[in-house]
């Protein structure tokens, strides 16, 4: 099978031919359709996620078509339609027993800790507890837009930060988890703030929910800047990008008690920001993780998708074919246009 592979952390990205997996017997192989290109990946592809070892295919945000399944796979069969959350948990652990995939001890994550999805073909754990049947109406690509940014977004503002019609929610960074952040928000009738550094991706937010755009460049204080719009500061602020200075502004955005949700990633040398926890105590802030979404959970996004009340095609920005795939990789790091990045295997 075709993959988009790399031998040296930050190196050469390359398509290769390597050899198609096989299910194991909870498993099975998925023949990708569409993937998405996310800075998750980059971060991947740039060392900074122990976890890797090389060569690796990166990629895990994806759908497709089951092409083959384990012999103890009892809800899905080959052809079935399907998309996956980005990672793929054990169903037998403590953990998971309590309903929390997200953070299962025994997890594996497609691109991570083995060969993701910028492939031909892909191999997923325990298929039975990770994959999600998808529905007729939503098309591959759009479904490869969900797996990680749309999926992640949706549990940081429905399920952790419990977001509510009529509060008001600042959102840091308009990438693609930024920008799902703010139609749903937007979807459930909270006052959005969308911050950013870039006039197209606030234009954007603007389009898909955001009551009020911040430009980051042309405050001195975002902070006290969204504490005035909303009257106090927001009751849930959440930093989409991952970055010191983002996560910072996001506690700092909040009324007391107000909870900051980190999504964005803080890794290498960005892993430890400086957190006011002098103001997390005595303004009672909760300060939440936000680490993807349960297979199970995607049925109420679907549900939201089908009354027309989330527009997740309104986020793709562009579709490019799997040999545009290393370049578009490795300038993750650097602007592009707003929305988000998907290969589509059928894209010529």
């Amino acid at each position: 099978m075709k993959a988009v592979v790399f031998e040296t952390f930050g190196g050469k990205l390359n398509i290769q031919d390597v050899k198609k997996p096989t299910p194991k017997s909870h498993g099975v192989v998925i023949r990708v359709k569409a993937t998405g290109v996310c800075r998750s990946d980059w971060h991947g592809w740039m060392g900074h996620d122990d976890g890797i070892s090389l060569p690796h295919v990166p990629g895990h945000e994806f759908a497709g078509v089951v092409e083959s399944v384990g012999s103890d796979v009892k809800r899905f069969k080959a052809g079935d339609k399907v998309t996956v959350p980005f990672i793929s948990a054990c169903g037998r652990c403590s953990e998971c027993s309590s309903g929390n995939h997200q953070v299962c001890g025994n997890q594996t994550q497609p691109g991570f800790t083995h060969w993701g999805s910028f492939a031909e073909y892909v191999e997923i754990d325990f298929g039975d507890v990770n994959l999600v049947h998808l529905p007729e109406e939503i098309d591959y690509v759009t479904a490869a837009s969900l797996g990680c940014r749309f999926a992640t977004s949706f549990r940081a503002v429905v399920d952790q930060g419990k977001v509510s019609a009529g509060q008001w929610v600042a959102v840091h960074g308009c990438g693609g988890v930024g920008l799902s952040a703010v139609m749903i928000a937007s979807s459930i009738g909270a006052n959005v703030i969308a911050v950013d550094i870039s006039d197209d991706a606030l234009a954007l937010a603007e389009k898909l929910g955001a009551d009020v755009v911040i430009n980051a460049k042309n405050e001195k204080d975002v902070s006290a800047t969204i504490k005035g719009l909303s009257s106090g500061g927001a009751h849930v602020s959440i930093d989409a990008l991952g970055n010191p200075i983002t996560c910072v502004n996001s506690v700092n955005s909040l009324r007391k008690r107000g909870k900051h949700v980190q999504v964005g990633l803080l890794l290498a040398e960005q892993s430890t920001p400086p957190i006011p926890m002098d103001a997390v105590v005595a303004h009672e802030l909760e300060v939440i993780g936000s680490h993807g979404m349960q297979a199970y959970r995607y049925e109420a996004m679907f549900g939201m998708i089908a009354a027309k009340k989330l527009n997740p095609q309104a986020l793709i920005g562009k579709i490019i074919s799997l040999e545009d795939a290393p370049k578009a990789l490795s300038e993750m790091d650097k602007y592009s246009q707003p929305g988000v990045t998907v290969v589509s295997f059928d894209e010529k």
